[in-house]
């Protein structure tokens, strides 16, 4: 049950993020994406923090300043900042595709880290998915673009955001995560607006906009926040890659881009790497919390066998006498 509620947050949470990204691209034409960035991270990272206070949730305690959850926040700003501008600045599926080699970065990243064992099959997924990943980039060809680039630093982020969660205290809730999520909006969009421009003020189309993305986002941020920290991890992130799904129809749709051949062919290659590196940990998880029971070798069976034959002779005394003791009569009441 766990495990399905957990699919069921993810494709939610990816299907989400797909229509928020379309709408801060919408926005984009009008706003600077700085200024986006600090609009969602103060509206929304702040109607966060309200209903966090209103549930009693403590935002601003001596866990916010724990190791890991200040490590989260800083990768998540560096995240967020190169995601977004990459979705301003490519095709929204070429922009989600690179940033599906999310899962095979924290699979690296766990080896280095944290010390997990990673095989040979899951290294050779890893690299069969970086490949991909340079497909779709083109390097020192003509249709390199460097705003791809920006799909990269967002891979690199929030791959270190994903590895920081795993070391975030237990009662650290799934609220505290998300609001502190939103919030590294704001820092992100300051460190862009040098770049991206003033801020202005938005006619009502753009403001709508905003306050669709907003909206959006805040829903799309819980629910992955809970997805991963709901049901079988191995299980739920598969699902990661609806996004993809998500982000080529709304390209189509919404902005008429087509991906072309290499762009499909890498994505492709993202995915099913992927999939095999999560299915691959699964398997080894479950072999882990089950293990093949131990059976004896032909050897030590007639190693056994021997001794037993041995002892035969000082069991048969013993024996004979229980078979021919009389049996005893109950006596008459």
């Amino acid at each position: 049950m766990d495990n399905l509620r957990g699919i069921s947050l993810m494709v939610l949470a990816m299907a989400a993020f797909a229509v928020e990204d379309a709408f801060i691209k919408a926005a984009a034409h009008a706003v600077p994406t700085g200024q986006i960035l600090v609009t969602i991270g103060a509206v929304g990272g702040g109607a966060f923090a309200l209903y966090a206070r209103s549930r009693g949730v403590r935002l601003f305690g001596p866990v916010l300043w724990s190791r890991a959850v200040i490590l989260r926040n800083v990768t998540e700003i560096f995240g967020t900042l190169g995601f977004v501008t990459a979705i301003t600045t490519i095709p929204l599926a070429t922009a989600s595709a690179i940033a599906q080699a999310v899962p095979l970065v924290i699979t690296a990243g766990a080896a280095f880290i944290f010390g997990e064992t990673v095989g040979w099959r899951r290294w050779s997924a890893v690299l069969a998915g970086l490949a991909g990943v340079l497909i779709i980039l083109r390097p020192g060809l003509s249709a390199f673009d460097p705003n791809t680039l920006w799909a990269v630093l967002a891979v690199v982020g929030l791959a270190g955001r994903d590895l920081a969660s795993r070391a975030v205290p237990r009662e650290v809730s799934h609220l505290q995560l998300a609001t502190y999520g939103l919030l590294t909006a704001i820092p992100s969009g300051l460190l862009l607006m040098p770049f991206t421009g003033a801020p202005v003020m938005p006619a009502p189309p753009a403001a709508g906009l905003l306050a669709c993305a907003i909206a959006v986002g805040g829903v799309a941020y819980y629910a992955i926040t809970s997805a991963t920290r709901t049901g079988d991890i191995a299980v739920v992130t598969p699902f990661r890659y609806t996004r993809i799904l998500f982000a080529l129809l709304i390209g189509l749709a919404v902005f008429g881009e087509i991906p072309d051949l290499a762009t499909l062919a890498g994505a492709a290659l993202i995915v099913a790497s992927g999939t095999y590196t999560l299915l691959r940990e699964r398997a080894r998880v479950r072999a882990a919390a089950h293990p093949a029971p131990a059976y004896p070798d032909a050897l030590s069976v007639i190693a056994n066998a021997k001794a037993l034959t041995a002892r035969l002779p000082l069991l048969r005394p013993a024996l004979s006498r229980t078979r021919t003791r009389p049996a005893q009569k109950g006596r008459t009441p």
